[in-house]
């Protein structure tokens, strides 16, 4: 044996058996070769970037919509940085408390412990919870820090929970 075909027995039988095969033998082998070798090439390169291909459209817009609302809670937040500070001091209780009975008379109950003000809800509904938010966050310059808000299991359209605000500073 030489030193080629040492390390590899198997090698000098193919070749020796490749020999005995009809040149129309050979050309199927080598053409079954070939088959084999595209299917591999299709299954291992290009299938997997095809299919990353037709999906990257629909990634490509749940991206989009990701991005438009981080860039509207960027405006928001920007709005809100630049909003003017409110010259003389506001009554933050007093606003909270006129706004629950103005939107949430029957729903909500407040306390209030020095800067922090907790609201429980119960069955409030989602719009006038909506409203009295926005007013408070206009009003009284209260900012929610913790919500535990679920939706209410006999009408999906009311909220039960906590809601616990962070009243303004004294000037």
């Amino acid at each position: 044996m030489t030193s080629t075909t040492a390390g590899r027995p198997w090698s000098g039988a193919l070749r020796r058996h490749w020999k005995t095969l009809a040149a129309r033998e050979q050309a199927l082998v080598l053409l079954a070769a070939g088959l084999l070798g595209l299917a591999l090439a299709w299954w291992l390169l290009l299938a997997p970037a095809l299919a990353t291909l037709r999906g990257s459209s629909l990634r490509h817009e749940e991206l989009d919509a990701r991005l438009a609302r981080m860039q509207a809670l960027q405006a928001e937040a920007q709005q809100l940085r630049a909003a003017p500070r409110p010259r003389d001091p506001v009554d933050a209780p007093a606003v909270l408390r006129t706004g629950i009975a103005q939107h949430l008379p029957q729903s909500a109950q407040l306390a209030i412990a020095g800067d922090r003000a907790t609201l429980r809800l119960q069955a409030a509904p989602a719009e006038a919870l909506a409203q009295w938010l926005a007013q408070v966050r206009a009003s009284a310059h209260a900012i929610p820090v913790q919500a535990q808000l679920r939706r209410n299991p006999a009408d999906s359209g009311r909220w039960d929970g906590t809601l616990v605000l962070a009243l303004p500073s004294a000037p």
